[in-house]
């Protein structure tokens, strides 16, 4: 019996390892540079576009917070590796009419930009008998292509979420503007989430920075990054 598919998955448990080692030091580092305590950062490790057998390796290697951002790779890798104790999160624009699907596997929805995806999320959580905490994408640059709600509309969708049955209200979250300095927006965008708390203090998640920006997103204050090629490797293309 041939032990190539063995060595293939030792080889690919060791990038992993010798990754996920740099990407811990990088937040050990960055949290050591502001003063604060290595638990109040929470690494995510998005694994779109990567098999299931890479996020065993990655439970193997003690990762519990799992990112994806297509519902039809999501569900069923999701429940692949169901035997595993791994919280999921959803990252990605979020259609309505797919909003069901997720509420059925995911733990945490970060880009809720819209009443109707609230809507539309509560009902499909009713429906499983889950819990959802969600996550107010915010625009921090307005382009719609990219997601998220305005600065404005984040107070009245805060609460049309607190109020939505079976939902929880998490935090923020909101991706750097495509070149813009990381550090401002990030800024920007801890200061919206100062205000959130005003009205709904257990909302304290802010997920902000990726592999290229997490430094400027843990000086911020993110409590959660997202980190997907600096773990995995080169991204692969989507078809």
């Amino acid at each position: 019996m041939s032990s190539e598919p063995d060595a293939a998955a030792e080889a690919r448990r060791s990038d992993l390892a010798a990754n996920l080692a740099d990407v811990r030091a990088r937040i050990d580092a960055a949290c050591d540079a502001v003063g604060r305590p290595r638990d109040s950062v929470t690494l995510i490790v998005v694994t779109k576009t990567y098999p299931a057998s890479d996020v065993r390796l990655l439970a193997g290697l003690g990762v519990r917070e799992v990112g994806e951002n297509r519902d039809q790779e999501a569900g069923p890798k999701a429940e692949a590796c169901a035997d595993l104790d791994l919280r999921w999160h959803y990252i990605g624009q979020l259609q309505t009419n797919k909003a069901r699907s997720v509420a059925s596997y995911a733990d945490v929805v970060q880009s809720v930009d819209r009443a109707r995806l609230v809507s539309a999320l509560s009902a499909g959580a009713v429906r499983r008998g889950r819990e959802l905490d969600c996550l107010i994408q915010v625009s921090l640059d307005g382009d719609a292509a990219r997601g998220g709600a305005l600065p404005q509309d984040v107070p009245a969708l805060a609460d049309t979420i607190a109020q939505a049955p079976h939902l929880r209200l998490g935090g923020l979250m909101a991706v750097a503007p495509l070149g813009a300095e990381p550090g401002r927006a990030f800024a920007d965008l801890a200061e919206m989430s100062r205000r959130l708390r005003e009205s709904h203090p257990a909302a304290t998640m802010v997920s902000a920075g990726m592999s290229n920006d997490l430094e400027a997103a843990v000086e911020a204050g993110a409590t959660h990054v997202r980190i997907g090629t600096a773990v995995l490797g080169v991204r692969r293309s989507l078809r």
